[in-house]
């Protein structure tokens, strides 16, 4: 199942919403400690499928971003970007889909690694890295293809200060895992 073909192109470009604590309204309450987490995704979902997890390369290249992920990145019209699509898969059935948006200034120095991850989590590199901080949360529902609406969270992480967005689309087959995130307040990752 292709990123592409299970989010209608378009959703990218919907509206996000900044929430510090999303009400019954904004967000159902078994989806908000995912949403809101501050910790490493990747280690929850280790957590979550019992050490049976996965990333899953869908695609990967150069393109260029939605507006809305421009906009949040700073870059210039029609600027192209390294865009990342992966499943998180646990027990072989995909919880989450990511999509990453890495501007060419990112990808200097030490970073030139984010384009080679392969079957390697993003999370691995991002939180083992000492400079890494990330940004404000913002969330939203999207659309899949069948109609059903899915919750979806993304921000950017500042590694030496050089951008990346990071959009996680959690899956409902996620919610049958229950697991749920300790809400984490690590500083190092405020905005």
């Amino acid at each position: 199942m292709f990123i592409k073909d299970t989010l209608l192109a378009t959703n990218f470009d919907t509206r996000w919403s900044t929430y510090q604590r999303p009400t019954n309204l904004q967000a159902p309450r078994p989806w908000r400690a995912w949403l809101l987490d501050r910790g490493s995704l990747t280690t929850h979902l280790i957590a979550a499928s019992n050490h049976h997890f996965k990333v899953a390369l869908k695609q990967q290249g150069w393109a260029i971003p939605c507006r809305s992920e421009a906009k949040v990145l700073k870059l210039k019209n029609r600027q192209a970007a390294l865009i990342r699509e992966v499943e998180l898969k646990g027990n072989d059935q995909t919880y989450v889909l990511a999509r990453t948006v890495i501007p060419a200034s990112t990808l200097t120095g030490k970073y030139q690694q984010l384009a080679n991850l392969g079957n390697r989590s993003l999370g691995s590199v991002l939180f083992s890295d000492p400079t890494m901080r990330r940004g404000t949360f913002q969330i939203c529902q999207l659309q899949l293809d069948s109609g059903e609406k899915v919750w979806a969270r993304r921000s950017v992480f500042y590694l030496s200060g050089k951008p990346l967005l990071v959009c996680e689309v959690f899956l409902p087959i996620l919610a049958t895992t229950h697991y749920t995130p300790a809400l984490l307040t690590n500083r190092k990752n405020r905005p």
